[in-house]
């Protein structure tokens, strides 16, 4: 336990760090290590990665992914490099490959290749949309932009991360008190249950209009358009993040692999600790780019 702890504090403090400058180059370049790394994880769980071109290829445009953003967003240059431009070559690159190797690659390890990976770039791609793009933010005064984009990252991850500690500390308060529990998906996750999974998806919903209030109190320059909505939010979002730990623990359990990866001792890998923000996230900035969720003072 202590050893998730301090890995906790010290990915939390990284957090901190890279949300404060989330207007700079260094959130592109540390959100495209963990798509990268993700890409990695999932690749060699799944036995991709003795592909080895393959491998490469999607991990560098999982890389390029994350760094476009920045000059197109806050340099305004490289427009003729645009998602579809260097998709499209990435996808080309991977067909070549494809037929160089069909006597040993399967249609079905091609698809997944492409998927998997476009998946993965696009979830943390909307990391940096949130983060970056000033449209999703439309309505706010331009200067107060950044506290918003700010509000926007934290309701992200705290959506994504927070219905799980949730479900924990009420699923632990029904095992105490000797009731009994159900667990609705005994072969892909035996720790979770019906009565966590309540409880985790009102508190989420709680968690994230107290923090929505915070930023409301501190932010004159935006408010917060529909607190309703925030909760309403906060519980879908601690659903569809279920259903993306599910899947990751599914791939985990068919994979026979314990955890994705190493890199944070105690929780396991970049895939372990993201698989609910991969669906979360995407969710989160699709209410946003939709002027749900905030509102600018001056207008």
């Amino acid at each position: 336990m202590s050893t998730r702890i301090i890995s906790a504090a010290v990915a939390l403090v990284a957090a901190i760090v890279l949300v404060a400058f989330h207007s700079t180059i260094l959130i592109n370049l540390a959100v495209g290590a963990l798509s990268v790394m993700a890409v990695y994880e999932v690749f060699k769980a799944v036995d991709f990665d003795k592909y080895k071109h393959q491998h490469i290829a999607c991990m560098a445009f999982a890389g390029v992914d994350a760094l476009v953003p920045f000059f197109l967003y806050r340099l305004n240059t490289l427009y003729f490099f645009s998602y579809k431009l260097y998709l499209g070559i990435f996808v080309l690159t991977m067909c070549i490959l494809y037929l160089r190797d069909h006597k040993t690659l399967k249609y079905t390890e091609f698809f997944g290749m492409l998927g998997s990976t476009v998946l993965i770039s696009y979830a943390f791609g909307t990391l940096i949309k949130l983060a970056q793009d000033d449209s999703i933010a439309f309505s706010v005064a331009t200067e107060a932009r950044g506290k918003a984009q700010v509000y926007l990252i934290v309701i992200s991850l705290a959506a994504a991360w927070l219905a799980d500690s949730g479900a924990y500390f009420v699923g632990t308060f029904f095992n105490r008190t000797g009731r009994e529990v159900h667990h609705p998906w005994p072969e892909i996750s035996p720790n979770k249950t019906l009565e966590g999974l309540v409880g985790g998806v009102v508190t989420n919903g709680l968690i994230l209009v107290i923090t929505s209030l915070i930023f409301d109190l501190v932010n004159p320059a935006f408010k917060i358009r529909y607190y309703w909505l925030v909760f309403l939010a906060g519980m879908i979002a601690a659903l569809i993040g279920l259903v993306g730990d599910l899947t990751a623990s599914m791939i985990k359990r068919q994979t026979g692999i314990k955890d994705y990866g190493k890199i944070m001792p105690g929780h396991g890998g970049v895939m372990d600790r993201f698989d609910s923000a991969l669906l979360v996230v995407p969710f989160i900035y699709y209410l946003a780019s939709q002027g749900l969720l905030i509102v600018g003072t001056n207008i």
